[in-house]
């Protein structure tokens, strides 16, 4: 008989608590639709009780599970039909139950002899991502947290490709729309905030002419260009970077050519998505967080590489405790490849759903996120209510009321008060827009529809 302490339950008590937790699981989903999307306010004496210190004697579970629940009943649900704000974050019930698995089996999967076989699945997900952005053969990368840290390890791997130690008169070139992780992390990799160069844009993209001139403008200086970073899909209005432009001029150049995906990427599924994304082949390193446009849990994001040797001269390091490690052939040591040593084992909660809904299924839903997305632009467009004036490159719809951007700010207070919906907003050119963006996979017509009634609704109170 096995001996036991107070933290291993036995089976019984192990099922117990996966039938409940399973339950819950599904009482959640099930009740999504009549749940608000919001609860701000009366947190409070939530708030006070999660922060007490644990006991010494055990709890229960169940109690424990409401514990949870009434937490986060507080704030926002990214998971719910009517989140249309930033970038909805589905929490696809396949992966984060991936997840639960993989945690529980807990294996070491930054270095490749510990645990070969998974390694090969994070893998296997990661070149078939490659394959859909059209790097080279031999491309690849690894799963993170997010965009944010995928973006600040290529910053460090390009500095280190283009630079090496000199960081004297280092550039980069962005636009205002970039998102501020790439600044951020050019300043974690040691660059002073004069090393960004923002770049004007046309029509909110990057203009590449312009880029080229201030490229050979600061090289005249004695400066040293080593960065272009373009979007493919922008945070704010989801407007995607001439691509084939801007690649061809970082070849030209010789410079490092970075390509946020994070937002856009996934949608290179769909037909329509891969033509609005056509040119990232050429990126030297691509970000994608399938926690975007792939529908899955929070914390999942993705650098790929063309060169992976790249990520490890920038990266890689040891220590007399690993000697015992031997490499796999064909099989990369994460490791090597970004900060981490030790992290949890990622790839389960992209592979799982992955194979068992098939891809076919994922570019369905995101064929339908292009359509709403239209639908949306076609609708707003046509009322006298509202100013549009960009026409969506993915799924990102901004407009605003006639009027002031009071009467805009107005708007969204009203719209997200109703706790239905719920919207954000950006600012673009000076003023202030609203954003729609209808990606989640639980959004489908009729809830898209009823959203606009909503927001006709609360215009009309607005405008009078």
């Amino acid at each position: 008989m096995m001996e036991r302490n107070g933290l291993e339950p036995d089976r019984q008590a192990v099922e117990a608590m996966g039938r409940e937790l399973l339950s819950r699981i599904a009482d959640h989903v099930e009740g999504l639709p009549k749940a608000p999307v919001s609860r701000f306010g009366g947190a409070g004496d939530a708030v006070a009780r999660m922060l007490l210190p644990p006991p010494e004697t055990p709890g229960t579970f169940h109690w424990l599970l409401d514990d949870f629940q009434e937490a986060a009943s507080y704030g926002l649900d990214p998971s719910h039909s009517g989140y249309l704000a930033y970038f909805p974050a589905g929490g696809l019930v396949s992966s984060a139950l991936a997840d639960a698995l993989a945690q529980v089996f807990n294996r070491f999967t930054t270095v490749a002899d510990l645990a070969p076989a998974l390694v090969a699945m994070e893998n296997g997900v990661l070149r078939w991502l490659a394959g859909l952005f059209d790097l080279p053969e031999g491309a690849g990368g690894l799963v993170t947290t997010g965009g944010s840290a995928a973006t600040l390890t290529a910053v460090v791997a390009a500095r280190h490709d283009r630079l090496g130690e000199d960081l004297t008169g280092a550039r980069l070139y962005v636009t205002e729309h970039t998102h501020y992780c790439v600044a951020k992390s050019a300043r974690i990799a040691g660059l002073p905030a004069s090393a960004v160069r923002i770049v004007p844009t046309r029509g909110l993209r990057m203009d590449p002419a312009a880029a080229a001139r201030m490229i050979e403008e600061d090289r005249a200086l004695g400066l040293r260009p080593f960065l272009l970073a373009a979007t493919a899909g922008t945070t704010s209005t989801g407007t995607v970077d001439p691509l084939p432009e801007l690649g061809e001029l970082a070849a030209r150049e010789g410079l490092w050519f970075h390509v946020d995906a994070a937002y856009g990427g996934g949608l290179r599924l769909t037909e329509r998505g891969r033509a609005r994304l056509a040119g990232i082949g050429r990126a030297d390193s691509v970000v994608v967080d399938p926690h975007k446009s792939l529908f899955l849990p929070y914390g999942t994001g993705v650098l790929l590489a063309r060169d992976p040797g790249t990520l490890s001269a920038a990266h890689a390091d040891s220590g007399d405790y690993l000697q015992d490690r031997r490499a796999v052939g064909g099989l990369p040591d994460f490791h090597h490849y970004g900060v981490e040593l030790t992290r949890e084992f990622r790839g389960l909660r992209l592979w799982l759903p992955l194979h068992l809904h098939g891809v076919a299924a994922f570019r369905a839903a995101l064929d339908e996120k292009l359509d709403l997305a239209a639908l949306v632009h076609r609708e707003l467009a046509a009322d006298p209510l509202f100013e549009v004036p960009w026409e969506p490159d993915l799924t990102v719809v901004v407009f605003r009321p006639r009027g002031d951007d009071a009467a805009g700010r107005e708007l969204l207070e009203r719209v997200n008060a109703g706790e239905r919906i719920f919207l954000s907003s950006t600012v673009v050119e000076g003023r202030f827009f609203l954003r729609i963006n209808p990606t989640s996979h639980r959004t489908h017509a009729a809830e898209t529809r009823a959203a606009l009634e909503i927001i006709r609704g609360c215009a009309r109170a607005v405008t009078g």
